[in-house]
């Protein structure tokens, strides 16, 4: 063999020698410590050095505010009350919440959500209940006591209309009521486990009655007391449905707080073979007033009915509660009944009656309704139509005596009154 030959195969075995040391201090395993692996593993353990190094500088200097959102970013299914921001160990400075709104033919804009800072700087919270199947965004900024700074984001979705479900309730928060006014809960979509539902809504009263709930099939529930409401007192409705489940998939979006007062006592009975009501106010009688009730061919309901909803004028017309003449059109249609007050969702009224002459106190020819005298235009303050209109509220009772008719169904309108305490019960989930 040749110097120069030697020289090459000396060079060869050195340039493999030196690649396989190589490929070993990348992996961290040089035992031999020649060459460049050596330095190789000298560079790599200084690399390491250095990382923590800064790792722990970067945690040293790191904000001790923690920020937490909810919904958790990227939620879809978020209820409607479930949004806040907390911050522990430091306070928030600055909480932006946004949501998109897509206007037709134009870009979409971005739309800010009004929310309030506690007074600690330690949460946040929308001043109002989200809307359903709607994106928001929330980017929250934190300090901590050594003024670092911290920054939180979350993206989620609202639940959908169909995942969701609300209870439409009366009466109205802030209203006066009569004594017969029940809670009446009207659920858009139907219930499948009433009893989780009914343990989430609590209905009391100032004058500790006991106050039970009753189904009307599987999207209503009313609640009221064995005896009429003790009148000035005060009720107190609590809907706690959010996040419970109605049925599979469908949870609710409600978390809210009604309050309603109870006013006085009125019970007027009407009765239909004497055609005159009496009207009792604290368990005085207070007037009586000559009517006319249903013919024997449309006999007004018997039992006890709330006043439900009240109208100063009011269309009536027959086809829109089964009275049609053989044209299609109904056998009454009058554009401007005065004073009327509904008793039934099947349209039984009492009202006011100006085209009926010498009929009150004699004889019954209305269709169900009860009339009372009265003029066009409901404009006569002196008229029994107006003076019961005037002296009555949303939940008073009319109750009705001697028709030849049956009595009202407890669902037909806010009528469980005519339901006993027992089978009351017994149509309760709890």
């Amino acid at each position: 063999m040749t110097d120069r030959k030697r020289r090459k195969g000396l060079i060869a075995s050195a340039a493999l020698l030196g690649g396989v040391l190589t490929v070993a201090a990348c992996g961290a395993s040089n035992a031999t410590g020649h060459g460049g692996g050596a330095n190789a593993g000298r560079q790599d353990g200084s690399q390491h050095e250095s990382t923590q190094q800064v790792d722990e500088a970067a945690a040293q200097d790191a904000s001790q505010a923690k920020i937490t959102i909810t919904p958790r970013d990227g939620s879809t299914d978020a209820g409607l009350n479930d949004a806040k921001v907390t911050a522990s160990g430091g306070k928030l400075t600055d909480v932006t919440m946004t949501t998109v709104v897509a206007h037709q033919g134009q870009q979409s804009q971005q739309k800010t959500v009004a929310g309030t800072l506690s007074a600690d700087g330690t949460s946040w919270k929308p001043k109002q209940a989200l809307s359903r199947a709607t994106t928001y965004k929330i980017t929250a900024h934190g300090v901590d006591a050594q003024g670092r700074t911290a920054v939180e984001n979350s993206t989620f979705t609202t639940v959908s209309p169909t995942n969701s479900f609300i209870g439409n309730f009366t009466p109205e928060d802030g209203s006066t009521v009569g004594v017969g006014m029940p809670v009446s809960i009207n659920f858009d979509k139907p219930v499948k486990n009433r009893q989780a539902v009914q343990s989430a809504i609590s209905v009391a009263s100032s004058s500790n009655q006991q106050v039970v709930g009753h189904w009307f099939g599987n999207k209503r529930l009313d609640f009221r007391p064995k005896d009429y409401w003790k009148p000035n007192s005060q009720v107190t409705l609590k809907l706690a449905l959010d996040g419970v489940e109605a049925s599979p998939g469908v949870k609710g979006i409600q978390n809210k707080t009604v309050h309603f007062t109870v006013g006085h006592s009125q019970v007027s009975t009407v009765d239909t073979k004497t055609h005159l009501m009496t009207v009792v106010r604290d368990g005085r009688t207070i007037k009586t007033i000559p009517i006319s009730s249903g013919s024997d061919d449309h006999p007004t309901y018997n039992g006890q009915m709330v006043i439900s909803e009240k109208f100063k004028q009011t269309r009536m017309d027959g086809s829109t509660v089964g009275f049609t003449n053989n044209d299609g059109k109904g056998e009454y249609d009058i554009p401007d009944v005065p004073h009327a007050m509904r008793l039934s969702n099947s349209g039984t009224f009492i009202h006011g009656n100006y085209w009926g002459k010498g009929i009150f106190g004699k004889t019954n020819t209305s269709h169900g309704c009860i009339g009372l005298p009265d003029v066009k235009g409901a404009g006569d303050p002196s008229t029994d139509g107006a003076w019961f209109f005037n002296h009555s509220q949303i939940g008073d009772v009319v109750k009705v005596v001697n028709s030849p008719d049956q009595t009202i169904k407890p669902d037909n309108g806010l009528n469980g009154w005519n339901m006993s305490w027992s089978q009351w019960v017994a149509g309760s989930a709890s």
